[in-house]
């Protein structure tokens, strides 16, 4: 077994027991400055155990890796993590990114030299509070209950399974705005795709002013132009595209006679549906119409870690009721997927050798894998020396496996969740945490 690169978490270790770290992200300067049961580090590397069961419970098992015997009150832990900011889960995962992408390249996946990320938007239950009402908004469904929900939004390597970034902001907030604030996060060697509720010139107008690269799919009656090359014979098409007449420009930096060179690009699905791409990639010899269809398929893995951050990590089991505690919960989930795909990536090969002529290709059991991580992560973040542990840690990984059954599809049917019942069979796993 090849020995694991342990810098990234000596990374995480060194910020979590930094006091430049503590003293950047209490909220008092008072905070953390006596000797307690849950100092600083510990309640940081708590809440990174993402508790899903009895608070109690957690701390009970929580504890035991220090080897005291004692408990501590789930009211002194709450009050503890009331002084601590949740930026810090978001500097602790930027420090972890510029580590993996500078100081990592031979492991850094690309697709023609650029980093293959996709943006999209999803919404979040919330617990049903006054303050959390006032800040994401109230949602009533067709029974009239209220619910609370907020808009999250993630910018996703598609290919190296990392979040660059995470927003979680009220209901009402365009995923547009949320997707510009990404932008920040990405240079010109990054190619964004994004699905067909994102387009618009001045959405286009921010990614060309950055030299960011984009595919988006449009609606096929986005434009004059989109409509004239849908029926045209062509599967590629260099256009001019230009404001819309209903496109406010008022303090847009641009005006109406403005335009933007992009290539529309013509995908048939195989139900025999047409899709129509816009993209910055207009050089058809370095880009192949043909190799569009199989690229844009790619944004479907920022689907699949929707559905794993809802279903495997359960982002929305918050462990508190105040807005605060809430941004702590997601971006330290963020923050925890990002460390499970460190581990998972640098067993991709082991995974390859190991199943070598079998009838399917395999891969880690991504939920078991949290499972497995849970309690362990801490154990290896807080020991001086946890080469052992992470070895016995990716024994574990390579020993649960799922096959890849290729060609498998699912009819997408919209619409299906309305009249739903309670299923006969439950679900065929059973979550991990």
């Amino acid at each position: 077994m090849k020995k694991t690169n342990l810098s990234l978490f000596a990374k995480i270790q060194e910020q979590i027991k930094s006091d430049a770290l503590k003293e950047a992200f209490r909220i008092n300067p008072k905070n953390f400055t006596r000797n307690r049961k849950m100092p600083f580090d510990k309640v940081v590397l708590f809440m990174l155990n993402l508790a899903r069961k009895s608070l109690q419970l957690e701390l009970i098992s929580f504890l035991k890796l220090f080897g005291r015997g004692s408990t501590v009150s789930n009211s002194a832990y709450n009050q503890n993590r009331m002084k601590i900011k949740p930026e810090l889960f978001k500097h602790i995962s930027e420090e972890l990114n510029k580590e993996f992408y500078s100081d990592n390249e031979e492991r850094i996946k690309l697709w023609r030299g650029f980093r293959v990320l996709a943006t999209d938007g999803s919404l979040i239950t919330m617990p049903i509070t006054d303050e959390l009402k006032k800040k994401y908004g109230v949602t009533r469904n067709q029974h009239s209950t209220e619910l609370v929900m907020g808009r999250c939004s993630i910018l996703y390597d598609l290919i190296n399974k990392m979040v660059i970034n995470g927003e979680l902001a009220a209901k009402s907030t365009g995923e547009r705005i949320l997707a510009i604030k990404h932008l920040e996060y990405c240079s010109s060697s990054d190619l964004i795709i994004y699905d067909r509720g994102y387009p618009s010139f001045e959405f286009i107008d921010h990614h060309n002013k950055k030299g960011i690269n984009f595919i988006i799919r449009c609606k096929l009656s986005f434009s004059n132009d989109v409509e004239s090359f849908v029926k045209s014979e062509k599967t590629s098409s260099i256009i001019k595209l230009k404001p819309g007449k209903n496109t406010d420009i008022k303090g847009k930096g641009f005006s109406r006679k403005d335009f933007i060179e992009v290539r529309l690009i013509k995908v048939v699905l195989d139900s025999g549906e047409t899709e129509v791409l816009i993209t910055s990639l207009i050089d058809e010899s370095l880009y192949p119409t043909e190799i569009f269809k199989e690229l844009y398929f790619k944004r479907w893995g920022i689907e699949t870690y929707y559905d794993q951050l809802k279903n495997v990590i359960q982002v929305e089991k918050f462990t508190g009721y105040t807005d605060l505690l809430i941004q702590q919960d997601f971006y330290c989930a963020l923050l925890m997927s990002n460390i499970q795909s460190l581990l998972i990536n640098e067993l991709e090969e082991q995974v390859i050798d190991l199943y070598k002529g079998r009838k399917y290709e395999y891969k880690i059991n991504t939920n078991l894998s949290f499972g497995l991580m849970k309690d362990r992560m801490v154990d290896i973040l807080i020991n001086e020396k946890p080469e052992n542990l992470v070895e016995e840690l990716k024994g574990l990984l390579l020993a649960n496996v799922v096959p890849i059954r290729p060609g498998r599809k699912n009819k997408r049917e919209v619409g299906k969740f309305r009249n739903r019942q309670k299923p006969i069979f439950l679900k065929n796993h059973k979550n991990a945490l």
